[in-house]
Parts: structure tokens; sequence; C-alpha cells
């Protein structure tokens, strides 16, 4: 080749392999970009179910702290039944 065929050759080659990598790259964003949906649709399904529990978990706090007040009112019961004077029994 003649040194003025020898830049248009290379021109040519580089511009080829540019457009062979833009493909890949189109290919590769695609796939980083469906990938990344998944992953989205799980975090978003990941929230949810945290909330969930989150809501399950107040829930059950409450229930909780209701049992707890029942609690403090039967043992002042029980205490008040524990230090009261004994009765003799009849007969």
């Amino acid at each position: 080749m003649s040194l003025t065929k020898q830049p248009l050759a290379l021109v040519l080659v580089v511009v080829a392999t540019l457009g062979l990598a833009s493909c890949a790259h189109e290919d590769e964003f695609a796939k980083i970009n469906t990938r990344l949906d998944q992953l989205d649709t799980k975090v978003q399904g990941a929230a949810q179910s945290a909330d969930a529990a989150n809501q399950a978990a107040q829930q059950a706090n409450q229930s909780a702290q209701q049992a707890n007040q029942r609690l403090d009112q039967i043992e002042s019961r029980v205490q008040a039944l524990e230090t009261a004077p004994r009765r003799k029994p009849r007969g």
C-alpha cells in the first residue's frame, strides 16, 4: 500500500471496529438495563415486605402493651389478696 492509502485503510478499520464496538455496547447496556429493572422489582418487593412486617410488629407491640397492662392490674389484685388479713374458717 502506498502512504496515502494506508491512513485511509486505518481509518476504515477504526470506523468498522467502533461500529462493532458500539453494537456490543448497546447489547451490554440492554442487558444491564434488564438486570437493573429486575433488581428494582426485587427491591420494591422487599420494601413492601418490610412495610408489612413493620405494621405487623407495631400491632404485636400494641397487643403486648395491652397484655402488660392487664397483667399489672391482675398483679395488684393478687398482691392485695396476699396481704389481706386471713379470714378464719367457719365451723
